[in-house]
């Protein structure tokens, strides 16, 4: 009982012990951590601080590394308008960068007459067919003393348009020489802010690049017409007329059209330029072609394919329309001398065959022509089938 009871109070005493000693090893731990924690505060402070600079260093890194990336976007974009000098297409590209960069609704490109020996040209993205043809607002400004335009549209309560066009900027193209070209624009349907300084600047940009690539794809463009065309006539010339030909000959192939090709001369032309001398004489071949030009349809391609012999490619059309294209040419003819002599055409007429190619087509018809020839002049003949 004696040593149950001692070792009681032993354990007892063990226990008190190592409770004394907690409470001390306690004591000392908070002793040690109070006198501390203005260190520990410092440090954490630090800490805090390092990492809200590292924060922001991730976010400027983050936001310079988007700003690059849609800035070499957008310089791609731009420098894509001067890799063709497709007019077309030069055209397309800088429609398609308004919408891409600027985020509006619809574009348009207008070319001044004086800037292209065709016209006027307009292109447009986004607008409708009645929009394109009248466009909206006053129209474009004296670039001269202008940098750009910014229009609101205001509309009735009732009878307004559907979507209308809420607002546009204008700004002018010029070519590397200063030179004025014609106007882009840009269109927005939805109710937004004033457009600000930055998407002014960036559509004047936009300009700047088109301005020089579509100058040089307007020259090459007059370029290819003038290779394209026979200098006494304005007809087109050998080269085009069988290149077309051929062209013409597969479409029709591939997507099962007719086409009839009339090739013709002027009889006794060599008996015209003996009596009138050879300038009367090409006087009257460009006469000719000009008379060619009055009666042929959009669609048909007249060219002059040497000496006093022409040809007309007629898509979509079958062996009546070339008969009555030569009548008409006819009718242009019977009051037009040279002298005292009136001049007669003979004509050969083709319609393709589901064996012909380009060469075998002209081929027909050249020998209809020379049958017309052989037949008595001043009449048309139908190459015969195969």
């Amino acid at each position: 009982m004696f040593l149950a009871d001692s070792l009681s109070w032993t354990t007892f005493g063990i226990a008190v012990g190592c409770a004394t000693f907690a409470a001390v090893l306690l004591l000392i731990l908070v002793v040690v951590l109070v006198r501390r924690r203005p260190q520990t505060q410092s440090l954490e402070l630090m800490l805090q601080e390092s990492s809200t600079r590292v924060e922001s260093m991730l976010s400027d890194l983050t936001n310079a590394l988007d700003s690059a990336h849609e800035e070499n976007a957008r310089s791609r974009q731009l420098a894509e308008i001067g890799y063709t000098i497709d007019l077309n297409e030069v055209l397309a590209r800088t429609l398609e960068a308004s919408g891409a960069l600027l985020g509006v609704d619809a574009a348009m490109v207008l070319l001044d007459e004086h800037a292209n020996q065709n016209g006027p040209v307009v292109a447009t993205v986004g607008l409708s067919t009645d929009e394109a043809a009248s466009p909206p607002g006053p129209g474009p400004p004296d670039w001269s003393r202008t940098r750009a335009a910014l229009i609101t549209y205001l509309y009735p309560e009732s009878g307004g348009p559907a979507d209308p066009i809420r607002g546009s900027i204008a700004v002018p193209v010029r070519s590397e020489t200063d030179l004025a070209l014609g106007t882009l624009s840009v269109f927005w349907r939805s109710s937004q802010p004033d457009p600000n300084e930055e998407q002014v600047a960036l559509l004047e940009e936009l300009a700047l690049r088109a301005g020089p690539a579509i100058e040089n794809a307007r020259r090459f463009q007059e370029a290819r017409q003038l290779a394209d065309l026979d200098a006494l006539t304005g007809l087109h010339n050998y080269r085009f007329f069988h290149e077309t030909l051929a062209r013409e000959v597969t479409r029709a192939h591939r997507y099962d059209r007719r086409l009839a090709l009339v090739i013709f001369d002027i009889d006794d032309f060599k008996a015209v330029n003996d009596r009138i001398g050879h300038l009367a004489g090409d006087a009257v071949l460009a006469e000719a072609a000009q008379r060619v030009r009055s009666v042929v349809r959009g669609a048909d391609i007249a060219c002059r394919v040497g000496g006093d012999e022409f040809a007309v490619i007629l898509p979509e059309a079958a062996q009546p329309d070339a008969e009555a294209l030569y009548r008409r040419l006819e009718v242009e003819l019977q009051n037009w001398r040279t002298g005292d002599t009136p001049l007669r055409l003979s004509a050969g007429i083709a319609e393709i065959q589901a064996d012909d190619d380009a060469i075998s087509l002209f081929e027909r018809a050249d020998a209809a022509l020379y049958r017309a020839k052989e037949g008595g002049k001043g009449q048309a003949i139908a190459a015969s089938a195969g």
